[in-house]
């Protein structure tokens, strides 16, 4: 089986050959923790969990090693934290970890909403600098870097090639960059490995005073801890090809006598809102939490993975339009799957729907493989999944075609049953079924008047009751 990815740094499909197959190792850049995850941070989170799923299951899922960070030293952080100091009378430092910790959290559960599974290693930058401080000494000692009133910046004039990922040369670099111009710099496109920190600045002693990483150096020391000098795939946004993943590239190379930093480099495209750049000035600036729990997109709602599946229907390097629309059809899907489940396979109730999806053992279907291998083609796995849902309107060979529907969806992260596990689980069952059966003996009693007022009790409350000759069953309202 062979996975066809696409190079960033090639900018060519290549057939991928793991550095070693019973250690298969994956970065990715995740989330600088200052506030909520906004809709395009979940995408890197949703497409390269794609990809480790499908590592695992071609290499072994002991023999992959997904490393995704959290970024918790930053200006944009210590910012923030200057803020809430200043109101709550508390040092920046308690205020930083506060806030990195909160929304750290926050960010985790975000993404464990929208199917993702919890990468192997999750490091925080203040628990490798150390380690910075070293990879900074290695850097100025082999003449790569230099140390200037305080600051240590990377002397990219050093590195010929670099530009090399982004295919840009140093002018072509400075005209299209917003670049610090200070007179410590020899050149203005050099770039920040350690900054000062004053008093009241969240730091840590150096060999250079007392300060703080830049933010390049910090993924470079994170994957190279946790995954040696080289490793096989680096991941991220197309935002962050210039100048993180380039700088990256520069430094790790630096230190480590030209030794690729990675060995793919693959970068998901960027996401707008209905046709426009999100941005909080147009008011289209959305959250993965708002998404989830409030009315702010749409005027609803929506579940983790009808967002997953508005998401994958789109392929990972191009261009995402977010739309209303798009997530409508999306959700839609997802209750023509759930239907199915209930219809076919007699998934009706909570302990059916937790037994089935604890239980779902059947490997992917070859088609859905086949896409995926192609440089994760989801739009193409997704088309498989509708002709599994036609193929059993057709009626042909129901049982397994069903089985095999949810099968494929379970492998893709989209669970079609986990939004109404989550949904029935906010409300009392005892209540709910005493209700049922105080409606049934007023129906019995020919006293409908009651028995409507109970059906309707249950309708203000979120609670849809479908009466069958088997009985009454009850659902979530959507």
């Amino acid at each position: 089986m062979t996975i066809r990815l696409h190079n960033t740094l090639t900018r060519q499909k290549e057939d991928f050959a793991p550095i070693d197959p019973a250690n298969v190792r994956l970065y990715v850049c995740g989330p600088t923790v200052y506030d909520y995850a906004h809709i395009g941070n979940a995408r890197p989170a949703i497409v390269f969990d794609v990809l480790y799923r499908l590592l695992r299951h071609v290499y072994g899922e002991n023999h992959v090693t997904y490393v995704r960070n959290i970024t918790d030293i930053d200006d944009k952080i210590n910012a923030r934290a200057a803020e809430i100091a200043s109101a709550k009378g508390v040092s920046v430092e308690e205020a930083r970890v506060d806030i990195t910790n909160r929304t750290a959290k926050q960010y985790l559960d975000d993404v464990a909403a929208l199917g993702c599974l919890v990468p192997n290693h999750t490091p925080r930058a203040t628990e490798y600098v150390s380690g910075m401080i070293a990879m900074i000494e290695t850097l100025i000692q082999s003449g790569h870097a230099y140390a200037a009133e305080g600051h240590v910046l990377y002397d990219v004039s050093s590195k010929p090639d670099y530009g090399k990922l982004s295919r840009r040369s140093l002018d072509e670099m400075l005209a299209g960059a917003r670049v610090e111009v200070a007179p410590y710099k020899k050149n203005p496109m050099d770039f920040v490995l350690w900054k000062p920190s004053d008093e009241n600045t969240p730091g840590w002693d150096s060999p250079w005073g007392r300060g703080r990483p830049g933010w390049h150096i910090e993924c470079s020391v994170m994957g190279g801890a946790l995954l040696g000098d080289t490793f096989d795939i680096h991941g991220g946004g197309i935002d962050l090809m210039f100048p993180h993943h380039e700088n990256e590239i520069a430094q790790s190379e630096g230190a480590h006598h030209d030794h690729p930093l990675a060995r793919v480099w693959m970068h998901n495209g960027f996401l707008q809102v209905e046709g426009e750049k999100m941005s909080k000035s147009l008011g289209n600036f959305i959250t993965i939490r708002e998404l989830l729990d409030s009315d702010k997109f749409a005027g609803q709602p929506w579940p983790g993975d009808a967002l997953r599946l508005a998401m994958l229907s789109t392929h990972y390097r191009q261009p995402i339009d977010w739309t209303a629309n798009a997530l409508g059809v999306a959700a839609h899907t997802l209750h023509q799957f759930q239907n199915i489940g209930e219809m076919v396979l007699g998934l009706g109730n909570d302990a059916d729907i937790a037994a089935y999806v604890a239980n779902v053992g059947a490997p992917p279907s070859p088609r859905l493989l086949e896409a995926l291998q192609d440089d994760l083609n989801t739009p193409a796995a997704i088309a498989h999944l509708h002709e599994l849902a036609n193929t059993l309107r057709e009626g042909v060979d129901t049982v397994n075609t069903a089985t095999q529907l949810m099968t494929d969806c379970i492998f893709l992260g989209i669970d079609p049953y986990r939004f109404e596990l989550v949904e029935r689980r906010r409300f009392d069952e005892t209540w709910i079924n005493s209700l049922i059966a105080a409606r049934a003996a007023a129906r019995k009693a020919k006293d409908f008047k009651e028995s409507d007022r109970i059906r309707d009790e249950l309708l203000a409350k979120g609670i849809i009751l479908k009466d069958s000759p088997t009985g009454t069953t009850w659902d979530v309202k959507r």
